[in-house]
């Protein structure tokens, strides 16, 4: 689990280092379309990805946080797009599946990341 301060992702919604650096194309342009509520779904973002860090165990060493990219199913429900070296981390520990739920609220975006392994 992880949480993120809106406020800090509004301060960053106009830096494109920032933004690149963390975010994949395709989350950047999710971000884009959500006018008031840009930030909302920045920090959202954020904190999905810190939370899977610390599901994975992997610490942010030798890696891309814009290769954890969240996608929307045509529900709207988020799901993980893992690339680069987060993909081999989560082969690395036989994970089969990820889980994922995102709220805001109060000025807060909160995210659970679970992973479910292989038996083995």
């Amino acid at each position: 689990m992880d949480v993120c301060q809106i406020t800090r992702m509004e301060e960053q919604l106009n830096n494109e280092h920032f933004l690149e650096r963390c975010f994949a194309a395709e989350e950047r342009d999710y971000i884009s379309q959500k006018g008031t509520m840009a930030a909302d779904t920045m920090a959202g973002l954020f904190a999905a990805k810190e939370a899977l860090v610390k599901c994975l165990g992997t610490g942010f060493q030798d890696t891309k946080l814009c290769d954890i990219v969240v996608l929307h199913d045509k529900f709207g429900a988020p799901y993980y797009d893992l690339r680069g070296s987060y993909a081999l981390h989560a082969a690395q520990r036989s994970i089969t599946s990820l889980h994922l739920t995102i709220t805001h609220d109060s000025g807060i975006a909160a995210a659970v990341a679970i992973a479910e392994r292989a038996e083995k």
